[in-house]
């Protein structure tokens, strides 16, 4: 890496990533890293070009950065320097074994054109973060970090699915509205067994791979083709569906406007009574605040038309903490608890709504599935618990766990599982998701029937 030091934070509540086995917020500082961790992770993140425990020789490669008691030290140009590097005396840990492959690997591996300082060090980080059996603490490489970036952008190109874990195993957690995956009948909670493409010489089984690796597969030039296998929940028999990747523009935000009539949620309203907007919050990313508002907009200027509100998370996969809590404040009293926090570095808090919502007495209710995750069961936990709106739809996907993100210098990112998360009422959802009020699936003999959304558009209007 070209720099040891965190250089910004995010808030999210995590993406899951593997390291060797499948796997892979609240603000707050990465300095910790470097203060209480020093002697395991800074060894990791230096060391590039053979760096061995005691007072060794180190042969240096331009451009590394190593921390020798706390300090930060640049070789520019390559030579041996004399690095008097202690066995940590704080820790229940010895090195020595560490550094011995090391130099093993350096001094007789055969293909030595195959060694790769940089990669070695990125792998030996992502094993140490893999050994924490969280696979929401993970390191990605800049590649990778770069690849989670564009998740929370909302624009690249690809198929239009998001993935996570599930009893690690690669899962989509919901396909994205409208694009080719969804057209191709991929759904929520299909198992990803296989990708193949055969112009990128890809034909993989995705036990055992990185999840990211997995993302890498799948997207790629517009215009072009992968073969996914898949596995619907519940079912025996895979299925295969070849699709044409395009650009991906995941909207955050959406509203429409809309009547029940012969059991459809309608946009082509005709008869009299109230309309229900249907507020389909499909992520939590850097464009959500901002959509979020424009559609708020659009039913204040309907006024008294709209008789209440489904705040559909439907495959919602989550992303920033901050903005469950802050789009449950449009709903909720002021000092209103959202989430409580339970962490590992601080003492607990309660994250409560500090601003004045704008559709504070508009009946509402939430319709979820097992694609809703993470942020999105923020929301709906504290609208349950506050006693604002009730849940609708099937049981929530269930991740509990609140993750802080960090970039490096060189564009790497670490990901690391600092606290749990629990509704205003003090439920742990992880692994076990939200349950709802009124529970309904959708028909699978009518498959173009929204009966969850005609569900919830009646039920908000009693």
């Amino acid at each position: 890496m070209s720099e040891t030091k965190l250089v910004s934070n995010e808030i999210t509540v995590g993406q899951k990533k593997e390291g060797f086995m499948p796997n892979k917020s609240n603000l707050i500082s990465l300095r910790f890293i470097r203060n209480t961790a020093l002697t395991l992770v800074v060894i990791m993140l230096v060391g590039a070009g053979g760096w061995f425990l005691g007072n060794h020789q180190i042969r240096s490669v331009k451009g590394v950065y190593a921390l020798v008691a706390g300090k930060e030290v640049t070789e520019s140009v390559a030579g041996t320097q004399t690095i008097d590097r202690s066995q940590p005396t704080n820790k229940n840990v010895d090195m020595t074994m560490f550094w011995e492959v090391w130099d093993e690997l350096e001094r007789t591996f055969l293909f030595k054109e195959r060694i790769n300082y940089q990669k070695m060090v990125y792998g030996a980080i992502e094993g140490m973060t893999a050994s924490l059996d969280d696979p929401y603490t993970a390191f990605f490489p800049p590649k990778e970090n770069k690849t989670t970036k564009e998740n929370l952008s909302g624009q690249f190109y690809g198929v239009g699915i998001q993935l996570g874990y599930k009893k690690d195993q690669i899962v989509v957690i919901a396909p994205i509205s409208g694009m080719p995956a969804e057209k191709a009948g991929v759904k929520a909670e299909d198992y990803v067994l296989k990708i193949t493409d055969k112009a990128k010489g890809i034909d993989e089984e995705t036990y055992n791979i990185n999840i990211n690796d997995a993302v890498e597969m799948i997207r790629g030039k517009e215009g072009t083709e992968v073969t996914l296998t898949l596995l619907h929940k519940d079912e025996s028999e895979p299925y295969t569906v070849t699709i044409k990747r395009e650009e991906i523009i995941v909207p955050s935000v959406e509203v429409a406007f809309g009547q029940v009539i012969n059991g459809q949620f309608t946009t082509e309203a005709t008869a009299s009574g109230k309309l229900v907007a249907d507020l389909k919050l499909s992520r939590f990313g850097e464009l959500t605040d901002e959509q979020w508002d424009e559609s708020v907009a659009k039913i204040l200027e309907k006024g008294d038309e709209v008789g209440g509100i489904v705040l559909d998370i439907r495959n919602n996969p989550g992303g920033y903490m901050q903005g469950a809590v802050n789009l449950a404040a449009e709903f909720l009293p002021m000092n209103s608890v959202v989430v409580k926090q339970e962490s590992s570095i601080e003492s607990d808090k309660e994250f409560a709504t500090k601003r004045l919502g704008r559709l504070l007495t508009t009946p509402l209710v939430v319709l979820m599935n097992g694609g809703s995750a993470s942020a999105s069961e923020i929301l709906a936990g504290a609208l349950r618990d506050q006693d604002r709106a009730k849940l609708i739809g099937t049981t929530s996907f269930g991740k509990g766990i609140i993750q802080s993100s960090g970039d490096f210098a060189d564009g790497a990112g670490l990901h690391i599982t600092i606290a749990r998360w629990l509704t205003p009422k003090g439920t742990w959802v992880h692994e076990k998701g939200l349950e709802p009020d009124i529970t309904i699936e959708l028909d699978k003999k009518q498959p173009t029937v929204d009966v969850q959304l005609a569900k919830a558009a009646k039920e908000v209007l009693k």
